[in-house]
């Protein structure tokens, strides 16, 4: 479908990207209405600039044509989906849902059958870059879409993010997501582990940085991680611990009984229970540098 004019947004989910999001469907002239949780802070500074307060997901799906969700995960996106309020019971044939959460492929698949079967389309859009991007309008995101659906949406998908990444037919981008957080989560526990190796046989860290900050190591995540751990800032990465265990559990899941599955995932999924269990999943992602 193309859209003779704006299409009506409903955002649900405001929390670190999410008012960022709809800051800048604002900006770019999309009307909108979101639901947001317990913090009304995020609500109340987008209906100060326009949006509408949707009170709740029952009347926010009836006022949308597309109905983008940003939230935690799996559970969070079923519970809008299939709630005695929520999107299939509400929804109308024709009307779009993008799910930009880092959701559980086989969550997703169920999904998109149960509302493709009530004439609904979902496309999945998982998000990459930081909260500062989702307020500059420049995120990344991987769609999942049928080319023609991606069409549809990237006019919507492009008032907040700088790059589109088409990388398939729906399903596809929550499964290179996961893949791609493997790789970045794993990264960053490589780093820390390095650190303090460090510190348990007695070298600086500072002469592992000047190494690693000048050979093939050198890299954007070298500069948010080892380089603000240094500084004492365990918030470069703008990412808790608990949703990183919760993106590989996700994966696990998603490569789990597959022939030359991963290994190195399951030893990763270990070092972040291990930093659950010790207090520190509300942390962002460099503070395992400070596991036991």
């Amino acid at each position: 479908m193309i859209y003779s004019s704006k299409p009506k947004i409903g955002l649900v989910g405001l929390g670190l990207m999410g008012h960022g999001i709809g800051r800048n469907l604002l900006k770019n002239g999309f009307p909108l209405t979101v639901l947001g949780n317990v913090n009304r802070k995020p609500v109340e500074s987008l209906v100060q600039l326009g949006a509408t307060d949707g009170r709740d997901l029952a009347t926010l799906v009836r006022e949308s044509d597309m109905i983008i969700l940003c939230v935690t995960g799996s559970p969070q996106v079923e519970s809008l989906i299939y709630g005695d309020s929520g999107i299939l019971k509400n929804a109308r044939e024709g009307q779009i849902v993008i799910d930009c959460s880092t959701s559980e492929p086989r969550s997703s698949a169920a999904i998109n059958a149960d509302l493709a079967s009530a004439g609904i389309t979902f496309v999945d859009a998982p998000l990459g870059r930081t909260p500062v991007d989702a307020e500059a309008g420049t995120l990344n995101t991987m769609v999942g879409a049928s080319p023609e659906v991606l069409e549809t949406v990237s006019p919507v998908l492009k008032a907040f993010c700088e790059n589109i990444i088409h990388v398939g037919d729906v399903l596809a981008a929550q499964k290179i997501k996961l893949i791609n957080n493997f790789v970045v989560v794993g990264t960053v526990a490589l780093m820390t582990e390095a650190l303090r190796a460090c510190d348990q046989v007695g070298v600086q860290r500072q002469a592992l940085h000047d190494i690693m900050s000048r050979g093939p190591l050198k890299s954007g995540l070298l500069q948010m991680i080892m380089d603000e751990i240094l500084k004492d800032n365990l918030g470069g990465m703008k990412f808790s611990i608990k949703n990183a265990q919760k993106d590989i559990t996700y994966f696990n899941n998603m490569v789990e009984g597959q022939s030359g599955a991963s290994s190195l995932s399951s030893d990763l999924a270990r070092v972040l229970t291990l930093a659950v269990e010790q207090g520190l999943g509300e942390n962002f992602l460099p503070g395992l540098v400070n596991t036991n």
